[in-house]
């Protein structure tokens, strides 16, 4: 009895003291971090299964955007005016705040259209000259600048789309360019003429009808004739979806696209959220869930960082003046020193679309500029409840010709007021100071000091942005010799 005493008393002395030892020693920093090396409960397990997939889609919202926005475009469009390589909707008289796009530009002739290479195979785009345009992908990656920064220098000439993959014979006299994804979007303007009331837009519609697309390999009694569907004056919503049908748009645009069109990289972020090219998206209920809850707080997040702005400043156009450049110095596709700027992108196709090395480079009396602010001069945000007057300098640097826009900060549509057209531009009958300077004023009613040529009429208690356009841009914008003056709250 004794003997077996011992034993146990042994044995458990063993054990204690290689518990003890156990305890003593070293352990890897991870073990430490989760759990003392066990699994997780199950049910952190799963919440934090689930908050990946949520940070996924808010990822996957975030980048995909841009062609998400051109894709809202699309729809909108084919849904009010038709369908088809042949079908150029042209806003005739001005697209104005009926038409809820990101940041429509109300003072020239807009001609878009959404070419799908993949149903018709190469196609070619005859030009007209003098249009300021592009062809971008559905990334709104620029194929190429058409017009004076182009390569037809502002004279016109035959575009050749080609779509990916191609590998047959380029024909030459074109200008051919491969495009990443089968689709393109085409967007050209034609700069009105000055008429003796105000801008004429007549001359500008003439030039942009003059726009012909057709297959590479047709032969002209095949060849579908053009449709030019007059865009003005309609409600059409071209905006991007802010439900789920995000993503199940999002799913038919990754079946439909090339693999090459989307790195491998952003194809597993996708893939984790269940959107994988060639395979049925069935998310569950929880899934579903977590996939509305991104879809509506992903703008929300874009929205923050447009608000708070970035920390290094570089979105300021000046020292001195509140006014923002929505690409904050990078080139056309947002890249800066050594990174891309995905925040950056991010906040410009929130609110805007199409971009292009002209409306970036700074091209001497061809490309153009967009400074913007959705402050006044005291740092204060602009409210449609207030009014507030913008002067502008004599002489704006615009060879072409200069507006300013007031737009809704959250999606860059136009205010929607009775005056449909909520710009002012350098064409319209503006009373000018007697040094040649312009005021501009916002305001919800007309201030009783301000002229009707001058005022641009707000929403009361909504938020606003005010843009500046200068179309051929001269050097005193760039050497900052010529700035427009900060908003100024009036009352």
């Amino acid at each position: 009895m004794k003997t077996v005493l011992m034993s146990a008393l042994l044995v458990s002395s063993i054990f204690t003291s290689s518990s003890a030892m156990a305890q003593d020693q070293p352990v890897p920093p991870l073990i430490k971090q989760i759990n003392n090396g066990n699994w997780l409960p199950q049910k952190e397990a799963e919440d934090l299964r689930d908050e990946l997939f949520y940070q996924r889609a808010i990822h996957a919202y975030m980048t995909m955007q841009p062609a998400l926005n051109v894709i809202g475009m699309r729809d909108g469009s084919e849904a009010a005016f038709g369908k088809g390589y042949n079908v150029l909707p042209i806003w005739k008289d001005r697209m104005d705040s009926r038409a809820w796009v990101p940041t429509p530009n109300a003072d020239v002739v807009y001609s878009m259209n959404y070419l799908d290479l993949k149903e018709t195979g190469p196609l070619v785009v005859a030009a007209p000259a003098n249009v300021i345009g592009m062809f971008t992908d559905f990334f709104q990656r620029t194929i190429t600048d058409v017009g004076a920064i182009g390569p037809d220098r502002a004279r016109g000439g035959l575009y050749l789309l080609l779509p990916p993959g191609y590998e047959g014979e380029i024909p030459q006299g074109y200008f051919a360019f491969k495009s990443s994804t089968y689709n393109v979007f085409l967007f050209f303007r034609t700069v009105m003429a000055k008429g003796d009331n105000g801008p004429d837009p007549k001359p500008a519609v003439a030039l942009a009808e003059q726009t012909r697309i057709y297959p590479l390999w047709a032969m002209e009694k095949d060849v579908k004739p053009m449709q030019f569907p007059n865009g003005s004056g309609k409600r059409v919503n071209m905006m991007y979806p802010v439900d789920n049908a995000y993503w199940t748009k999002l799913k038919a645009f990754v079946d439909y696209e090339p693999v090459a069109a989307i790195d491998p990289e952003l194809r597993g972020v996708l893939a984790s959220i269940g959107i994988i090219k060639g395979q049925p998206f069935n998310p569950g209920a929880k899934q579903q869930e977590l996939l509305k809850k991104a879809v509506e707080t992903a703008p929300r997040m874009i929205l923050a960082n447009r608000q708070l702005g970035r920390p290094d400043g570089r979105t300021r156009y000046y020292n001195d003046r509140q006014y923002e450049n929505t690409w904050a110095g990078g080139t056309a596709e947002w890249l800066q020193d050594g990174y891309l700027d995905v925040d950056q992108r991010a906040s410009y196709f929130q609110f805007a679309y199409s971009t292009a090395s002209a409306m970036v480079m700074r091209t001497l009396g061809a490309g153009s500029k967009y400074p913007f602010t959705g402050r006044d001069s005291k740092g204060e945000f602009l409210n449609g409840a207030n009014t507030y007057k913008l002067h502008l300098p004599p002489n704006p640097p615009a060879a072409l010709f200069w507006a300013v826009t007031a737009y809704n900060v959250t999606d860059g549509t136009m205010p929607e007021t009775p005056q449909l057209l909520p710009s002012i531009n350098g064409f319209n009958k503006v009373a000018t100071n007697s040094d040649g300077s312009v005021d501009i004023w916002f305001a919800p009613q007309k201030p009783a000091n301000a002229p009707e040529s001058n005022w641009i009429q707000t929403v009361s208690g909504r938020n606003f942005l005010a843009a500046l356009r200068l179309y051929g841009t001269g050097v005193e914008f760039f050497d900052q010799t010529w700035k427009p003056d900060d908003v100024v709250k009036v009352n």
